[in-house]
C-alpha cells in the first residue's frame, strides 16, 4: 500500500479527527494555575488513552508538577521523537472572547473553516496533527514506518520548571536521532516551514544608586549626579548610529549566514515595510548593513525594556531619585555565550558610572541560541515532504524568539530539532478568540504523514 492510501485515509477521517481534537480541546488544562491541577492530569489520561488505542506503550509520568507523557512504539530505521505540549495559556481577560474558551466549535469565517478555543493551535492542534498522522499510519499498514518516541509535557505555558530534571533522569530513555517539535508556525502563513536557528536570550535587571538619598533639585540640581541622567546615557550608548551594539566582542561568535538559507530567505519576498506598518512603524532600526529579515532571525539584539526612576505620579515631585533602574535583554546567535555577553554588559555599566556609584544586578540567567545542522540529510527529505503537499515550496527559516526546549534537546540529547509547525499569523495563540484554521489541522496532518514516509526511507 502506498503514501496515498494514508493520505487518502487522512481526508476521509477528517471529521472524525476534528472531534478528537475538540474533545481535547474541552479539557481547560491551564498549567499557570493550581486551580487546574486536575484537568492538567486528565489532559494527560486523555492522550495516554489515544496513544493506548492506537497498540502504542504509553504512560503518564509523574513530575514536581504536572505530568509528562511518554509512549514508544518500535521499529526500523530512524529513530524519531515527537514533542508537543497539552497545556495552555490563561484565558483572560475572559470577556473578550466571542465564545467560551473551552466549548470549542468549528466556525466560518471569511478566510475559511477555523476551530476556535483556547489550545486549539497553541499547542493542542499542532500536536493532534502529528497523532492523527501516526492514526492514519496504523490503520494502512498496522504499525507506524519506523521507531518513535512521544513526549507530551505539560508545563510549557508555565516555564517548563519539571522538563529538564525530568529529560536528565530519562535521557537513555529518550534519546533518539531527531526530535520533531510542532509547535511553530507558516512562514506569512502561507509558506511551509522548517525552523532551523532560535534566538538565544539573556536579561540583566539593575538599579544604579548615586546618592544616598532622594534630593531636593532645588538645593542640589545642577551640583549632585542624577541616577537617571547617568542611567539614559549608559543605555543610549548601547547602539552606535547605524545600529550596531557596542559592547566590547560583541560580535566576535556571530557567524555569517550561510549562502544558501540567505537565498532562501531573499525568496520568500519578506515585506518589511507591511510587517512594520502593521504595528505603525516604518524603518527597521538594526544594523543597517543587513537585511530585515536577518535582523530578526540572524543577527543579536540589545534592547530596554523598561525604565524606571525618580517620581512617576501625578503632577511633580521635584527631586533628585537616589536611585534609577532598567531592565536590558539581548538576543543571542550563533555560538554567543550568555555568560560572555553578560561581563561584556556589567563592565561597560560599571566603567561609565561615575565615581561613588554602585549597581545591584537581580539577574543571572541566559540561554545560547540553537542551530540545526541542515547537513543532516533528514532536513532536506522533510522539506521535499512539505513542499508536495503545499502550494508553495517549504523553505528554511529563523526565529527572532526561544524555544528552549530545541537548546534541551541539543544539550541535554545530544539531537538536532526540526521545528515544523502550521500555525498562522493571525491565529491569536495566547489571546482571546484563539483559532486554529481547519485547512492547517488537515494538511499538517498529511504533511506529517509524507514526512514519515520520506524519513523511514533511511
Amino acid at each position: 500500500m502506498s503514501l496515498d492510501t494514508v493520505l487518502s485515509r487522512i481526508d476521509s477521517d477528517l471529521d472524525a479527527a476534528t472531534e478528537r481534537l475538540l474533545d481535547l480541546l474541552r479539557i481547560p488544562s491551564v498549567s499557570t494555575d493550581p486551580a487546574y491541577k486536575e484537568d492538567c492530569d486528565k489532559a494527560a489520561d486523555w492522550l495516554v488513552s489515544e496513544l493506548q488505542a492506537l497498540g502504542i506503550s504509553a504512560e503518564k509520568r509523574p513530575t514536581p508538577g504536572h505530568p509528562m507523557v511518554v509512549g514508544h512504539v518500535d521499529g526500523d530505521g530512524p529513530h524519531l521523537l515527537f514533542y508537543g505540549h497539552y497545556d495552555v495559556q490563561p484565558v483572560d481577560p475572559l470577556e473578550l472572547w466571542d465564545t467560551p474558551p473551552f466549548e470549542p466549535a468549528i466556525e466560518d469565517t471569511p478566510k475559511g473553516k477555523v476551530i476556535r478555543g483556547r489550545g486549539s493551535s497553541d499547542d493542542k492542534g499542532q500536536l493532534m496533527t502529528f497523532v492523527e498522522a501516526c492514526r492514519a499510519w496504523i490503520a494502512v499498514h498496522g504499525k507506524l514506518p519506523c521507531k518513535i518516541t512521544f513526549f507530551f509535557e505539560g508545563e510549557e505555558e508555565s516555564g517548563s520548571p519539571s522538563l529538564v530534571p525530568f529529560m536528565e533522569e530519562n535521557a537513555k530513555e529518550l534519546g533518539a536521532d531527531i526530535a520533531l517539535i510542532c509547535d511553530t508556525g507558516l512562514f506569512e502563513s502561507s509558506v511551509p516551514a522548517i525552523t532551523t536557528q532560535l534566538r538565544g536570550l539573556l536579561g540583566e535587571d539593575f538599579t544604579i544608586t548615586g546618592p544616598s538619598r532622594d534630593l531636593h533639585s532645588g538645593m542640589y540640581g545642577g551640583i549632585a549626579m542624577n541616577p537617571i541622567r547617568v542611567l539614559t546615557r549608559i543605555l543610549a550608548g548601547l547602539h552606535d548610529e547605524t545600529g550596531a551594539i557596542t559592547l566590547p566582542g560583541f560580535y566576535d561568535d556571530v557567524p555569517e549566514l550561510a549562502d544558501e538559507i540567505r537565498a532562501q530567505w531573499q525568496g520568500l519576498n519578506f515585506d518589511h515595510e507591511s510587517f512594520l506598518g502593521d504595528v505603525g512603524l516604518k524603518s527597521p532600526a538594526g544594523e543597517q548593513d543587513r537585511t530585515p529579515l536577518e535582523m530578526i532571525w540572524s543577527r543579536p539584539t540589545c534592547d530596554v525594556n523598561g525604565i524606571w526612576g525618580g517620581y512617576t505620579g501625578d503632577g511633580f515631585k521635584t527631586v533628585l531619585p537616589s536611585e534609577a533602574s532598567a531592565k536590558v535583554s539581548f538576543r543571542l546567535v550563533g555560538q554567543q555565550d550568555p555568560d560572555k555577553i553578560r561581563k561584556a554588559f556589567r563592565n561597560y555599566l560599571e566603567d561609565n558610572l561615575p565615581e561613588g556609584f554602585t549597581v545591584e544586578y537581580r539577574t543571572d540567567k541566559g540561554a545560547p541560541a540553537s542551530q540545526m545542522s541542515i547537513d543532516d540529510p533528514a532536513f532536506e527529505k522533510a522539506r521535499k515532504a512539505l513542499s508536495d503537499e503545499w502550494p508553495r515550496p517549504a523553505a528554511y527559516v529563523g526565529c527572532g524568539g526561544s524555544i528552549p526546549i530545541a537548546g534541551y534537546f541539543k544539550e541535554i540529547l545530544g539531537m538536532d530539532s526540526m521545528l515544523i509547525g502550521f500555525g498562522r499569523d493571525d491565529d491569536q495563540i495566547h489571546s482571546p478568540n484563539e483559532k486554529y484554521d481547519l485547512e492547517s489541522f488537515h494538511k499538517g496532518t498529511r504533511s506529517w504523514a509524507r514526512i514519515l514516509d520520506e524519513l523511514s526511507k533511511g
